[in-house]
């Protein structure tokens, strides 16, 4: 097939993304796919006439554009099958905020939040008790995540964040172990433990794209019970959101219970990402696992043009 393998973007992801590039495409080469690379970021407008004489796109795009959902919705205008959730998924799940309120609204345990969209009132304090997260609402690989310890610090935080133009998302800090599970068409893959970098203190950006800087074990050494109730929490996140083919659910345990913290619609495709280590466990190379991405995609296209 002719594969349109999207990369790069403009978002502060780009060079998360373009390291999964070499590997992607080392792989549908091996699968004799004829592979043309484009780059949204200089390339944009071309996007409809290189979707329509592509037979596929194999998206790996982090942030905005790619996760929100818009070259999804080009993609399936210029009628280019793709793997991965449609625009609308994408969409909620990037949406830090809207990801959230499904959770909660579904009794999914989510740690408690407080959404700051503009600039609040210069009385304002955060109802959460610091220590507490703030994160950019649409932001991924931890960039730009700060840990508060203190209401001067939170505010500081929320003024930086709406000043560069994201609205901010303040999340109650959870003390716990850090575990990931993804979803592979319609079942949970095996959960991993994540242990941060001691200098991070959680799993930040050094810990995810350094090699060797975070230990992650998978399967997790966690109970049976713990296992079960994770994985049904990543499927249950995975099909609220309205996800397809694949995703990836990060949790905080405490006590013995998994908060879901977010859904990943387009995991790291890295030599250090979590998805493929975790397909590894039930037997997928790499080359298999973007092979059975591609196919899922196939069938997904295939299923809308017959419905």
């Amino acid at each position: 097939m002719r594969i349109l393998l999207i990369g790069g973007g403009w978002s502060n992801e780009r060079e998360v993304s373009l390291k999964g590039i070499s590997a992607i495409h080392s792989a549908l080469e091996e699968l004799d796919h004829e592979v043309e690379f484009f780059d949204p970021a200089s390339q944009f407008s071309a996007l409809p006439e290189r979707a329509a004489t592509s037979d596929f796109a194999f998206v790996n795009l982090h942030g905005a554009p790619g996760e929100d959902g818009v070259v999804q919705s080009m993609l399936e205008q210029a009628g280019c099958p793709y793997q991965g959730s449609g625009p609308k998924g994408s969409l909620l799940a990037l949406d830090k905020a809207a990801s959230k309120t499904i959770y909660a609204a579904r009794g999914i345990p989510t740690p408690d939040w407080e959404f700051v969209p503009m600039p609040p009132q210069p009385e304002w304090r955060c109802r959460l008790d610091p220590p507490v997260f703030l994160k950019p609402h649409a932001g991924g690989s931890s960039l730009d995540v700060v840990r508060a310890t203190g209401q001067e610090k939170v505010r500081q935080g929320v003024d930086r964040l709406l000043g560069q133009g994201d609205y901010v998302l303040i999340e109650e800090s959870i003390s716990g172990e850090e575990v990931t599970c993804p979803v592979l068409g319609d079942r949970a893959l095996p959960p991993i433990l994540i242990r941060p970098a001691d200098a991070s203190g959680f799993f930040d950006y050094y810990s995810k794209y350094t090699p060797q800087a975070a230990e992650e074990i998978c399967p997790a050494p966690i109970s049976e019970e713990l296992t079960r109730e994770v994985a049904d929490l990543a499927l249950r996140c995975h099909r609220d959101l309205g996800l397809t083919d694949y995703s990836r659910t990060d949790f905080l345990v405490r006590d013995g219970r998994p908060y879901a913290l977010e859904t990943n619609t387009l995991p790291g495709m890295t030599a250090n990402s979590l998805f493929p280590q975790s397909a590894a466990v039930v037997g997928y190379s790499f080359t298999n696992l973007i092979a059975e991405l591609i196919r899922l995609g196939l069938s997904r296209n295939r299923s809308i043009e017959t419905s």
